[in-house]
Formats: structure tokens, sequence, C-alpha cells
């Protein structure tokens, strides 16, 4: 595999590897992927848009220069809840850098202040690691997005060479500016993508999933990805996955922050509940899945917390051949790079799933319930 270097989102050589339910691969051009569907499925992307969730910026006590990258919310509520932040701290650099490169803050503690131009936030409180902290930033709602349009950037990692600009990042189907990095999943779709589902009679609905970091640069606060991540059902979405599962037709997810969303509102009794939730589980070989059939996803490698979830679709020995595949065609990587279809191949019992204990500073298995 190879990282996608460029920030265009449909490349017209993009490609979609396939794994059907019996583990068969199969490669076509992206663009063919609404003739994978069939009357009866239904399509569910998230809508978030992202935010510019980097910020450089100074740390006041010490007066060394910082970079901020937010990285989760409580909710996905507008007002006060706008003005708290987790976040992770690193010292001088930017993106071009390797995040796992980057020099570490200066000491962080309760109550000092960070500094963005005129504006800036308080650390309430230190998140379990050195650099992982959780800001309260300066005034009210329409502060914090003034304080977020004036200095803050798109989240970026090495493997691109030029900035991102804000719109790079956002789908063609963006809406609330909630996401810390872009549900780069729904790169496959526009508009004509959208036309090419309605002609053939599968539904498209969406939902908004605030999508986390997918890198902090620290293997130890790694193992704590996905962090807790908000959503939002609408009702009309609910109702399209039951309608959808009752009439024997399949739940096709656009992203990984589809599949967290709908199996977060379905675990307490199988059925997908509207309204907000956070999807706080970790997804994976254990994990018993009630809601999704089909995730559309990019590309990623095996030590991923994104391929992680993959394991909940498809067994190891047909993973490791998947990546083979991707390896051996030059496959793309990362955000901008070409895309999978993997489809549900067992409905083995989740018996446990995985949360993460800030106490033992671990994700730790506890039992289901699987009524």
């Amino acid at each position: 595999m190879r990282a996608a270097t460029v920030p265009i989102q449909r490349p017209r050589d993009a490609r979609l590897l396939t794994v059907d339910r019996y583990g068969r691969i199969d490669e076509h051009p992206r663009t063919a992927f609404a003739d994978l569907l069939r009357p009866g499925d239904c399509v569910i992307a998230n809508d978030a848009a992202t935010l510019p969730a980097s910020l450089h910026g100074v740390h006041e006590r010490s007066g060394n220069v910082i970079e901020v990258r937010l990285a989760g919310r409580t909710s996905l509520a507008g007002g006060d809840a706008m003005n708290r932040f987790s976040a992770i701290v690193f010292g001088t650099g930017d993106f071009h850098t390797l995040t796992e490169e980057r020099a570490a803050p200066p000491d962080l503690h309760r109550g000092d202040r960070l500094r963005f131009g005129a504006d800036g936030a308080t650390i309430v409180r230190l998140l379990g690691h050195p650099r992982f902290v959780e800001l309260h930033f300066d005034g009210d709602a329409a502060q914090v997005w003034r304080t977020l349009a004036s200095h803050g950037k798109p989240v970026q990692y090495a493997h691109l060479a030029d900035p991102l600009a804000l719109w790079d990042v956002w789908t063609p189907i963006a809406a609330q500016p909630v996401a810390f990095e872009p549900p780069s999943a729904g790169f496959v779709l526009d508009w004509s993508t959208l036309d090419a589902l309605h002609a053939r009679g599968v539904p498209f609905a969406t939902l908004t999933h605030a999508a986390g970091l997918s890198s902090t640069g620290d293997a130890t606060l790694d193992q704590r990805l996905p962090l807790d991540e908000p959503y939002r059902i609408p009702v009309a979405t609910a109702a399209l996955v039951e309608t959808t599962r009752a009439r024997g037709g399949r739940v096709v997810a656009i992203g990984t922050t589809v599949v967290r969303a709908l199996e977060h509102a379905a675990a307490i009794d199988g059925a997908v509940h509207p309204g907000d939730g956070t999807a706080t589980q970790r997804i994976g070989p254990h994990t018993r899945l009630r809601a999704v059939d089909v995730i559309v996803s990019g590309t990623h490698e095996p030590d991923s917390s994104h391929y992680a979830l993959l394991r909940a679709f498809a067994d190891a020995s047909t993973l490791a051949r998947v990546t083979a595949t991707l390896e051996a065609h030059r496959y793309r990587t990362h955000e901008f790079g070409d895309s999978m279809w993997v489809e549900r191949s067992t409905d083995a019992v989740r018996e446990e799933e995985h949360v993460y204990d800030e106490r033992q500073g671990s994700w730790v298995a506890v039992p289901c319930d699987l009524s």
C-alpha cells in the first residue's frame, strides 16, 4: 500500500476492493459502488462537517509554542457544550513532522492557560496522560466559533505535503461541523452517486457522528482509540434501518463512524433507537453486529483502530488476504485513498465488548446483554 498524498476526494482512478459474505475478494473502479447495491438495501452516511481542529498557540506559564488538536466533546449540543473539548497537546512543530516524532508539550497542569492570538482556553484537568487534557475555551459559543475560525486549521499528517484547506476535508453531504477529522469514507459519495442509488431503488439517509482523531503520536494513548464519540440519529434514519432489516435488505454503512453509531444505538435490544448518544464501545472480533451488514471504508493498516473494527465483519485470515491484495496492487491508504466494501461474513454471537477503563489505563472486556 502507499499513502495518498494529494487531497483529491474522488480521483478518477480510485479503486474499490470488495469482500463478500463468503470471503471472496474482487476489485472494481470506485465509480461502480452503486452497482453493488440492490433494491431493498439502504445506505447510511455520516453528514458531519470537519472542524478546523488544529490550533497553534502558546502555553502561557512556560512561554512555549504548542499545537492543540481538539479530540472530542461530550455531546453535539451547542451553547455551553461548545466551550469544552478534550484535546491532544504537542510541542513545537507542525504536520510536516511525523506525529509520533513530534516534540512533547511543556509540563501541563490543571489551570494552565493556553493562548491563541487574543483568545484562550484553560486546562480543566488531565485525562490520564501528560498530553491529553480537557479544555475550557473563553467566552460564549459564538466566541469559540470565532477562535476556531481565526486560528484553527484541519488536523493533518505528514503524508500530505501541502496544507489542507477546510473544503478539502468536507464531504459533499457535510452539514453540522462536529467532526475532528473528516468522515472520509464519505468521499466515495457525490451527487451523481446519490442519483444512481435513487435510480436503483436504494434509499439513502444520514446521521451525525463526531469523528475523532486517528492518531495521537503516542503509542499508549493510541491504545485508547477510538475515544468516546457523540452522535445523533434522526427518527427517519432509524426507521429506514429497521424497515430495511425487516424486509431482508442490507444496511450499508459509509465509514466506521456510522458503524459505531448504529451499533451503539442498537446495543440495548437490537433495534436502532433515534436520538443523541455517545459511542463508547470498541468494535472488533467479539462484537455481534446487530444493525450493519456492509461497511464501506478506506484502506487501513493492520495496526489501526479502523482495521480492528473490520474484524467484526470478516475473520483474520480473510483480512490477511485483503491486506496482501491491497499491498500487491498498491492501493492508496489514508483519507484520500482508495476504498473497501466488506460484507459481514457471519453473525457470530458477541459474548463481550470492550470499554476503556481510565483507572486501569486500558481497554477491558465486559459481558454483553445478548437478549
